[in-house]
């Protein structure tokens, strides 16, 4: 091909990824203040770095619908392509940090809520060895939780029942120990190897349908043909622990999210036929999916809390 007939090169239009940054912020958050609050920054900064990105696009990006700021319909094709643009960008950062040896820049951690009770020491922990780190955890539901797996947001999910219907690489972490728990006085707080007929004649506080604690728990007792009736159901440990406390009835919780309860009397552990039930945490990702220097070092970490062990299928791992 001639010179003449070569195409002339395209001019790129003058975008900043701090621009973008601040941009998917809005978006996503709802509203320059919110977006100001996450970045530390003011609001006056963020809105004129979304009116320089618009200019410079030569586009409305966004719109003021009722109390609402809204993206235009050019806004969220821009807002699309800003998250694969920001992704590229940080998978370029991880790229460069890997081949300098560093353990350094995003570490994005999704946890469901029954993890939030250690997970954020551990990141401290880590964040101490590693100070160039700079963590962000979601804390969520287990639907959420595979939904954010699905669509590869994160770098490590942490769960407790590792999914069967998607291609991943497991690996256990720590021991999740469950046990049944009462307020202090409770009728059954003195007796000894309760048997689960008996168990389930109790107001019983449950998780939400399909969180693995619940689903753990009905199968037990599907086990000697038992059905569990729940009295109430709540959406996190912390509110059912709270009902505990309350005497609206009794449950089954993690002992790691009970320290400062059984410390304080607060909450009984009951003696129970099977308990404690001793399930795992795992730490998740789609196989097949590169994992940065960053992100490694962290599975090690973690790998390190319990003296495990190698990453597992799906299908071999107990999915309580």
């Amino acid at each position: 091909m001639s010179d003449k007939t070569q195409m002339a090169p395209v001019q790129l239009p003058h975008v900043t990824v701090r621009q973008l940054q601040i941009y998917e912020a809005v978006v996503r958050l709802g509203g320059v203040t919110r977006a100001a609050k996450a970045l530390n920054l003011s609001q006056p900064t963020v809105s004129m770095q979304i009116r320089k990105l618009g200019q410079t696009l030569g586009l409305e990006l966004l719109e003021q619908v009722g109390r609402k700021v809204q993206p235009t319909n050019a806004g969220r094709e821009v807002y699309s392509n800003t998250g694969e643009i920001l992704e590229r960008v940080m998978a370029l950062g991880d790229l460069a940090s890997t081949l300098k040896g560093e353990v350094k820049g995003a570490l994005n951690i999704a946890v469901i809520t029954t993890a939030a009770y250690f997970m954020p020491h551990f990141l401290g922990e880590f964040v101490d060895l590693h100070p160039e780190v700079q963590p962000r955890l979601t804390i969520t539901n287990r639907a959420e939780v595979l939904a954010r797996l699905r669509s590869n947001k994160d770098d490590l999910l942490i769960m407790g029942q590792v999914p069967s219907e998607l291609a991943v690489r497991a690996f256990p972490i720590i021991d999740n120990e469950m046990v049944v728990v009462a307020p202090p006085g409770h009728p059954l707080a003195m007796e000894k190897n309760i048997p689960l007929s008996r168990l389930v004649q109790e107001r019983f506080l449950v998780r939400e349908a399909g969180s693995g604690t619940r689903q753990a728990v009905e199968r037990m007792l599907a086990s000697q043909g038992l059905e569990l009736a729940p009295y109430m159901e709540l959406g996190n440990a912390e509110a059912i622990k709270q009902g505990v406390m309350a005497g609206l009835g009794i449950s089954v919780l993690s002992k790691r999210n009970l320290p400062l309860e059984l410390t304080g009397d607060h909450i009984v552990i009951l003696d129970v036929a099977g308990f404690p039930l001793i399930r795992r945490w795992f730490a998740v990702h789609l196989r097949g999916k590169k994992l940065s220097l960053t992100a490694r070092t962290f599975l090690d970490f973690l790998l390190g809390k319990s003296g495990t062990v190698p990453a597992i299928a799906p299908e071999k791992v107990d999915r309580v």
